[in-house]
């Protein structure tokens, strides 16, 4: 039975890294072990969360992790924050083309990566805000905040890939 959280009526705790348990406080129901993703990963933020047994299947709907109490929000971020990371591009050390390959070496929130990019005219897309996506090779996902606000020796190499 799929069951809509609207917030106040559910404690929600962690469960080892991206895992939650989830518990309804009026009919004592309790489960555990639920995989949190967003239904609009792009767009939807941290409205409309799904929970997910060990099986894929939907048991609840979160649909506004805001209204949640706090603690309960605070497990839903972290777990979501795990799910999704994303590293987010700060500056580019490097692009180099072989052969229409490119090879990126950029800083990030999450250290020095180097990653490869093969057609970035269909994997690097910019947003209306400044921000800019990214799907490399392996299909691992990275973000510029804001291009424009980049050095301006980074600006001018992602630029030239917009």
């Amino acid at each position: 039975m799929l069951r809509y959280i609207e917030g106040p009526e559910v404690r929600i705790t962690e469960n080892d890294g991206i895992f939650l348990d989830l518990e309804f406080y009026h009919t004592k129901d309790k489960l555990t072990a639920l995989e949190p993703h967003r239904l609009f990963p792009k767009s939807g933020g941290n409205r409309y969360v799904t929970l997910l047994n060990s099986e894929g299947e939907e048991q609840a709907i979160i649909r506004d992790v805001a209204n949640l109490d706090e603690d309960s929000r605070r497990a839903v971020e972290a777990a979501l924050d795990e799910y999704y990371m994303i590293p987010r591009i700060t500056r580019f050390i490097s692009m180099v083309d072989t052969f229409q390959i490119w090879m990126w070496t950029a800083e990030t929130d999450h250290g020095t990566l180097t990653f490869e990019v093969r057609n970035h005219v269909a994997t690097v897309k910019p947003l209306y805000d400044g921000r800019v996506l990214i799907t490399d090779a392996s299909d691992n996902r990275y973000e510029i905040p804001d291009y424009r606000k980049m050095d301006p020796r980074s600006r001018k190499m992602i630029e030239t890939m917009l």
